[in-house]
């Protein structure tokens, strides 16, 4: 499968997690904008998303394979994590 579609599987999934739990939306929604690009919003598609790089670097510092999708309960408890951990 595509790393594409994998990561579009991971997005769908934690998106109906979070319709359950409303914490888990709020902090996935604030990891979400960490994670977005300086200026997103001079560049197309306009988007708040992290640069390809960047992503391909966290995958491979945190998994050893730049290609790897993270398991849903990874992201989760990274989101929860960096709440109870930062406070934000």
């Amino acid at each position: 499968m595509a790393s594409s579609g994998r990561w579009s599987i991971l997005l769908a999934r934690l998106a109906l997690r979070a319709t359950v739990n409303p914490r888990l939306a709020v902090d996935l929604v604030r990891l979400t904008w960490s994670f977005r690009a300086r200026d997103w919003f001079r560049r197309p598609p306009f988007l708040p998303l992290p640069p390809r790089e960047y992503t391909r670097w966290r995958m491979l510092t945190a998994y050893g394979d730049e290609q790897t999708v993270p398991p849903v309960e990874d992201v989760i408890n990274f989101a929860r994590w960096r709440r109870e951990t930062m406070h934000v």
